[in-house]
């Protein structure tokens, strides 16, 4: 007799049995592999949160680690005439800090060159033809700066299409053709050339390299450069400036280190004086960047209280049934990451006149995050006033307190949260190893999985016997009880 299914012949309830006794089995195992899982996903979790965080407070101390970010000079400009900013200009970290009076009294321009007029062999209309036989070519260049661009001239090309040609060549550097029609039967149309190349000596030449006689009329000199044609209305000319009183010039309107380790670029001319000729100065003042410096502090602040608040909320414990506890709650490595934090922040710089941190206002509190205090609890200033204090009389002092090689704050910063995020870092090791422990669960989970089979079948060939067993006897005794009932 052959059974399908547990407890058909005996009818018996066998299949309940063995599912009961395979869940009962199951259920310890089954939880503390879950339970592992659940560990290991909220500590994968937690690492990842941990090393994002100190990533970006890395990125934050690496800013302050540098004295060219934290020694920033400021340029102030006053100008007599508040319609009129003649200049702007910037300063190296390197500038002294100090007081001048400049005055621009020209700015620097390039050439211009005009066509004749009509009446003098120019042109009447911009549909008069340039060349009126064969093919040529015009050569623009400036010989100081070695720019130079040609275009090719052929017969019957207008003034308009020879200006349209200039001004879409490919090479041109900066050489404008326009035309401009004077209204009267003498003058005509004016082919008018400008150059931005600005500078004494750097006057546009215009090179008839075919010497035809035609293009002699929008050209500066002939191929040998010997013969004089056109020549500009207006040359290439320097700015012009005053410093304290002092005449300076530069070949374009920047002046670069006119002032040591400072540049100014003239936008326009100064404004005059009620005569009329006298040059009213502005005044630039080069100082420190404290504002900049100030926002750069409050921003390590801030950074940092929000790695402190990360790693407290990661290592926290639930206060309550209903409050879960964080996904490194107890965790060694963060609570230690806290501790070194703490430990660099509190050291003491001594290439640095300020000494620490607390010299210019930044301390811990009680959270173990950092505060610029407002109140004065121990009659030395409060931590605003002791920043103020700091940024006006100690300005490069503070730099030397963040970017001292062997103790500066954010170099040390720098150096231990290094040590937690990089590739071959201590987070980015432990989140590998967690990886690793997780990997080796799905391992374990599957060899479970085959002992439950393993089990299962057991069971069921276990209480199969029984079931045949029993339908046996159950037809022997019903075959009896046949034998019986007929007797």
């Amino acid at each position: 007799m052959t059974i399908q299914s547990l407890g058909v012949g005996s009818g018996l309830a066998l299949d309940d049995l063995v599912t009961q006794l395979i869940a009962a089995e199951r259920a310890p195992k089954q939880d503390r592999l879950d339970k592992k899982e659940e560990s290991l996903d909220s500590q994968i979790s937690g690492i990842g949160q941990l090393k994002s965080k100190m990533s970006d407070f890395l990125d934050s101390v690496d800013e302050l680690r540098s004295d060219f970010n934290l020694q920033g000079r400021e340029p102030t400009i006053t100008n007599p005439d508040e319609n009129n900013e003649p200049f702007t200009a910037e300063a190296a970290n390197s500038a002294v800090k100090a007081e001048y009076q400049i005055g621009i009294e020209r700015l620097a321009s390039g050439s211009r060159i005009e066509t004749a007029d009509a009446v003098s062999g120019g042109f009447s209309d911009s549909t008069d033809s340039v060349l009126s036989a064969g093919s040529g070519s015009l050569t623009f260049k400036i010989d100081s700066t070695g720019d130079s661009f040609s275009i090719n001239v052929t017969a019957g090309q207008t003034l308009q299409e020879l200006a349209t040609a200039i001004n879409s060549d490919d090479n041109n550097f900066g050489v404008n053709a326009s035309i401009i029609d004077t209204g009267t039967t003498d003058g005509g149309a004016k082919l008018v050339f400008t150059s931005t190349t600005t500078g004494d000596g750097n006057d546009l030449v215009i090179v008839n390299d075919d010497n035809l006689a035609d293009l002699d009329r929008v050209s500066t000199t002939d191929s040998t450069e010997t013969s004089t044609f056109l020549s500009p209305v207006i040359s290439a000319q320097n700015a012009q400036a005053t410093i304290d009183g002092i005449a300076v010039e530069s070949s374009t309107n920047e002046f670069e280190n006119t002032i040591s380790s400072v540049s100014f670029e003239a936008t326009a001319t100064s404004s005059k004086a009620s005569d009329g000729v006298t040059t009213l100065t502005s005044t630039l003042q080069i100082g420190f960047d404290t504002e900049g410096l100030d926002k750069k502090i409050r921003d390590f602040v801030d950074n940092f209280n929000n790695l402190a608040r990360e790693i407290d909320t990661l290592t926290s414990y639930g206060t309550s049934e209903l409050e879960e506890d964080g996904a490194l709650a107890g965790d060694f490595m963060a609570r230690s990451i806290t501790q070194g934090l703490a430990s660099i922040i509190g050291s003491n710089v001594s290439s640095s006149a300020l000494g620490g941190l607390f010299a210019i206002g930044v301390e811990l509190n009680q959270d173990g995050e950092l505060e610029i205090s407002s109140s004065d609890e121990f009659g030395i200033g409060s931590g605003e006033d002791r920043l103020k204090d700091a940024l006006e009389n100690n300005f490069d002092d503070i730099a030397a307190l963040f970017t001292d090689s062997e103790e500066g704050i954010a170099a040390r910063l720098y150096e231990y949260t290094k040590e937690y995020t990089t590739f071959s870092g201590l987070l980015t090791t432990r989140e590998r190893s967690l990886n690793d422990e997780k990997d080796q669960l799905a391992t374990e989970r599957e060899q479970f999985e085959l002992r439950m089979l393993s089990f299962e079948q057991i069971l069921r060939d276990k209480y199969l016997n029984l079931d045949q067993t029993v339908a046996r006897l159950n037809q022997t005794g019903n075959a009896l009880l046949a034998s019986l009932g007929q007797a």
